[in-house]
């Protein structure tokens, strides 16, 4: 079974894939960049760079999405 956040990704990108605002991948990163903690972000790119399953637009948002700060870079 998909891991929680990779659901939630793919929710977001069948939303954004309709909208011609903006090219759906970036939007999908925008919106967890903006709403999703540093942990859950984390885990999320954990997951993509591990090969999880996910649809193409979540795997294209990755490239998109902030990586949290490490406490050192603070």
């Amino acid at each position: 079974m998909q891991d929680k956040l990779i659901r939630m990704a793919t929710q977001m990108a069948d939303f954004f894939r309709s909208q011609p605002d903006e090219p759906p991948a970036q939007a999908v990163a925008a919106h967890i960049n903006d709403s999703w903690s540093p942990q859950m972000r984390k885990d999320f790119l954990a997951q993509i760079s591990a090969g999880a399953e996910a649809d193409p637009i979540v795997r294209d948002a990755a490239s998109f999405i902030r990586p949290p700060k490490v406490a050192s870079e603070s």
